[in-house]
């Protein structure tokens, strides 16, 4: 019979006891992963960090694809990590669950929506887990909490059992403190080949989005960008913002599709069921009066010719675009309201280029500022993602840091 694993970390589900054993004899034999609690396990109600939902809902019938695809793997389930509810949230307080620490930067937030499965890497309770990344919410934690962590290719990672929130932006991803085993858990999930064959050789720096991130980080960061440098023929530093608007005016479509598609998953429960939801999360909820269908389809017009644009100006396979993860370190977990829901503007320019194109970004823990974990951040052309792997493990090697 399962036990329920010991959380000194407040990142499990509460009343949940999750023990799968892997296939015996798989490449990840001996490893333990966590799944977030948006992702299907059999026999259990995947609960989307709302208890109203999981009280509602019945138990999944079969794995997630990706949790089938570890557990093929060899990998052992060691539970259900929580969430923001219905993941959408940048900060990982969970109303109803709690906040799970932080254990590189005490006192702070881990970052959402993947908050428990960033908390339970960080403090080695698991070696890996399983996160989703829509708006940010593997990239910002993995920056947060100092780990590696990867938004894939949008469309490349089957989504079979797991909660939508806004499709045409959802991504599977996942977390490790070690670089050689964020890329094995790659080779589990990742089962095709990439769309093409490449060696990274030209480096894009992109200046626009460092000069959203604070001076802090950007010093903290500027040993490893040499580095990253030093290992590229060519070098060019460009600009990824609509002409004449920025990245502010990218991260208003990201926005735009995320409110109105986030609806259209989860509004017509919500107006049935009127649940009882965090302030934050209603509120987020609530937004969508604010987006009409007109803007919806505006803006997703505006993110297929996004990821023209980025595709035409990576050129092809052999291209990384280098940018911060995140624009500064956690913040506080006693941070207002207010403070959060400007943080959360300030993310989304840094996040919303991976997240309107589609294509692949890596988070590396290669910074610190005040003591606390800073993230340096590569985006590959679409299909790209285990080159992103592979050249993680080899940079982070090279540069003496996890791996």
């Amino acid at each position: 019979m399962a036990e329920t694993i010991d959380d000194p970390l407040g990142a499990f589900v509460p009343g949940t006891a999750v023990d799968i054993p892997g296939r015996p004899g798989g490449p990840l034999e001996g490893i333990r992963f966590a799944a977030k609690d948006i992702y299907d396990v059999a026999g259990h109600v995947t609960g989307c960090g709302n208890p109203d939902w999981r009280r509602g809902h019945a138990p999944a019938e079969r794995h997630a694809a990706a949790v089938q695809a570890l557990l093929d793997a060899g990998a052992r389930l060691a539970g259900k990590v929580i969430t923001d509810e219905f993941a959408y949230s940048l900060n990982g307080i969970n109303h109803h669950y709690g906040a799970p620490t932080n254990p590189n930067a005490p006192g702070r937030i881990t970052g959402g929506s993947s908050s428990g499965s960033a908390s339970a890497v960080a403090g080695g309770v698991v070696e890996t887990a399983l996160g989703s990344d829509t708006g940010g919410s593997v990239r910002i934690p993995g920056s947060y909490c100092g780990l590696f962590g990867i938004r894939t290719t949008h469309g490349r990672v089957s989504l079979e059992g797991v909660m939508p929130l806004a499709p045409t932006l959802d991504t599977v991803g996942w977390f490790a403190r070690d670089a050689a085993l964020f890329r094995r858990v790659g080779e589990a999930i990742l089962t095709e080949p990439d769309s093409a064959s490449a060696t990274p050789s030209r480096l894009l720096i992109a200046e626009d989005a460092w000069t959203l991130a604070d001076p802090a980080v950007n010093d903290a960061l500027a040993a490893a960008l040499e580095r990253l440098q030093a290992r590229f023929g060519s070098v060019e530093r460009v600009a990824v913002g609509e002409p004449g608007g920025g990245l502010e005016a990218w991260v208003h479509k990201l926005r735009a599709i995320l409110i109105g598609e986030a609806w259209a998953s989860h509004g017509a429960w919500i107006e049935s069921a009127e649940p009882d939801l965090g302030p934050e999360i209603a509120r987020n909820f609530d937004a969508h009066g604010m987006v009409s269908d007109e803007d919806l389809a505006a803006a997703k017009r505006a993110k297929g010719d996004f990821r023209q644009q980025l595709a035409a100006l990576l050129g092809g396979p052999e291209t990384l675009l280098c940018l911060p993860t995140a624009p500064s370190i956690a913040p506080l977990l006693s941070a207002s309201a207010e403070a959060l829901a400007k943080q959360r503007l300030r993310v989304h320019g840094l996040t919303c280029t991976a997240g309107l194109s589609g294509f692949p970004q890596v988070t590396l823990p290669l910074g610190e500022v005040e003591g606390c974990p800073v993230g340096l951040s590569l985006i590959a052309a679409a299909g790209q993602d285990r080159m992103l792997l592979a050249f993680a493990e080899a940079f982070a090697g090279a540069s003496g840091e996890a791996g």
